[in-house]
């Protein structure tokens, strides 16, 4: 390929992702509004919606205009041909989500297990077994499966192997690897990434608080992870291993954590160490299920139970000073809770604010909030499949 033509493939595509980035947040919209917003020239947005319309990547509608004359020719995305599919892997199972590429949910499923202990050949497997119905079931739409991407609790660097997982006692699991490996699909492009990464990236693009250039989800259902925004884009790092909050000290005598220390953050409030506490201040049996054991909790410290109550204020104590290092470093417009947290957040919060405005250096926390997020269950799953259309965001079409 000569470098003139490199050079056009290469405008091709950012032209293309202007127009489809423009259409996410514009349609419907005409061809004319796509030259004025994206700044193009029309011979050019003609060029590239002809392209747009062949790939079934959007389609024609006609909408009255509040003016006489015929119905406008307007554009929007269309979803009928092509979808991702994005997994989460958590101590409360495994969960399956697939968009398309209007934006719309195809198929959710979650499944219980196989548990925090099943060790990483067992989850894969399942994630593997998973995965095949989902793609069996995205296909029986009408639709292609552009990729797939699997959100796990851990630091995960760029060749998706697992460098450590520590809720989950994984260590050096190349689960991307492993994953292509046991779908039997090299027609379908796969990555793993950080959880915590994926549910901020979904919080930015399509929460309440979608565009937030300055933001962090917390989330603490398996491992204590922050998935970071920074001025409009996630925060990816050296290598990949960002946002491991979980691993700040906090206590040197307390508690042993998963990766070996003592007193990390996720040892005193990640989710299990939550429902241990609570359950050490009651004495009572615990149920086996973790879904079981928080909406016991919920129950409890509605009522205003006092183990309940002394439980989460403590560990909002601990999330509060683990906020207070995020805010102190990034000065992000808010914090979000996401997961089990999402579900805690009345009870956390207040102890959270407190802690945070003590342990902040900046007036008022540096103008920072906490506040609960509105996907607790599905924002890992949604930003991995956010995730896998990277590729199309970036203008590469899909194969004809």
């Amino acid at each position: 390929m000569t470098t003139q033509t490199a050079d056009h493939t290469h405008i091709r595509a950012t032209n293309l992702a202007a127009v489809l980035g423009h259409l996410r947040r514009e349609a419907p919209c005409s061809r004319a509004a796509i030259a004025t917003g994206t700044g193009l020239n029309k011979a050019t947005v003609t060029s590239i919606v002809g392209d747009l319309l062949d790939r079934r990547l959007v389609r024609e509608t006609q909408q009255t205009q509040n003016h006489v004359g015929r119905p406008a020719t307007l554009l929007v995305l269309e979803g009928s041909a092509y979808a991702t599919i994005g997994l989460e892997v958590s101590a409360r199972g495994l969960t399956v989500l697939s968009c398309d590429t209007a934006g719309d949910q195809v198929l959710r499923w979650h499944r219980a297990g196989p548990g925090i202990d099943a060790g990483p050949a067992r989850t894969i497997a399942a994630v593997a077994a998973l995965t095949r119905r989902a793609i069996a079931a995205v296909q029986a739409s009408g639709r292609q499966v552009l990729g797939i991407t699997a959100g796990v609790p851990g630091l995960v660097n760029r060749d998706g192997a697992v460098i450590l997982a520590a809720a989950l006692g994984w260590r050096d699991v190349p689960m991307r690897a492993e994953l292509v490996a046991a779908l039997g699909r090299p027609d379908i492009p796969v990555t793993v990434d950080n959880d915590a990464t994926l549910g901020a990236l979904a919080e930015h693009l399509y929460g309440p608080l979608a565009g937030t250039a300055n933001l962090i989800r917390l989330t603490g259902d398996t491992g204590v992870g922050a998935g970071i925004i920074a001025d409009g884009k996630p925060l990816a790092g050296h290598l990949g291993y960002v946002g491991e909050i979980g691993h700040l000290r906090l206590v040197p005598d307390g508690p042993r954590c998963g990766c070996g220390r003592r007193g990390c953050l996720e040892a005193l409030a990640g989710l299990p160490a939550i429902l241990a506490s609570y359950q050490a201040r009651t004495g009572g049996p615990a149920d086996s299920d973790p879904q079981v054991q928080l909406e016991e909790l919920i129950r409890h410290a509605d009522a205003q139970d006092t183990a309940a109550t002394q439980t989460l204020a403590e560990a909002g104590t601990h999330l509060g000073n683990g906020v207070a290092a995020l805010v102190n470093l990034l000065n992000p417009e808010v914090v979000l809770l996401g997961g089990a947290y999402a579900l805690l957040a009345d009870h956390l919060t207040p102890a959270i604010d407190k802690a945070l405005r003590e342990a902040t250096v900046a007036p008022d926390a540096g103008g920072c909030t906490v506040a609960a997020s509105t996907l607790p269950d599905t924002a890992t799953p949604l930003g991995a499949t956010a995730q896998a259309f990277t590729p199309l965001t970036q203008g590469q079409l899909p194969a004809r």
